[in-house]
């Protein structure tokens, strides 16, 4: 089955989800960002397919999210670390564990704590504005549009429904 590219949609979140949209990228990020670095960790660890962990690698590295550096030469084997790019994904990934652990749980408990380490208190990530620190939820956002924003696919409808609402 052929998958659908949001590459070349005019949406941000379509953008980005062609990077790290499928079901393996998240938890490949967060399992370099736990320390599994090597190919064969990656593996065990998932569970996945030789060859679909090599394309993952391969376009997280291609997209930005993951370097590679050689530890071994004979035979070439590399490690993977976050770039910048990928570091940021960080808290959005330690986020939608937090939902996960509210809404989808395994029967047995939240599989992995994480901690702060300035406090050491348990982490429940939250989304605060940037500007005043308040917490941010769906019902105190408002969307406007942006210098990109364009009725093209991505925002076909979106865009045009934004220029409306600004402009009443």
């Amino acid at each position: 089955m052929k998958k659908v590219s949001f590459g070349e949609m005019r949406c941000s979140l379509a953008r980005s989800l062609e990077i790290i949209g499928d079901w393996w990228s998240p938890l490949i990020v967060r399992d370099v960002y736990l320390g599994l670095v090597r190919f064969d960790d990656i593996a065990l660890n998932l569970g996945i397919s030789r060859n679909l962990l090599t394309l993952r690698l391969r376009h997280l590295v291609e997209g930005g999210v993951l370097k590679r550096t050689a530890y071994q030469t004979r035979p070439v084997r590399f490690d993977y670390q976050l770039t910048e790019a990928g570091e940021e994904l960080v808290p959005i990934i330690l986020a939608l564990t937090a939902w996960g652990d509210r809404w989808a749980q395994p029967q047995e408990g939240q599989p992995i704590r994480f901690v702060h380490r300035t406090c050491g208190c348990a982490l429940i990530p939250k989304i605060t504005c940037s500007a005043c620190g308040e917490d941010v939820n769906a019902s105190d956002v408002s969307a406007l549009p942006g210098p990109g924003g364009a009725a093209l696919p991505g925002t076909m409808v979106l865009a045009k429904r934004l220029a409306r609402a600004t402009s009443a």
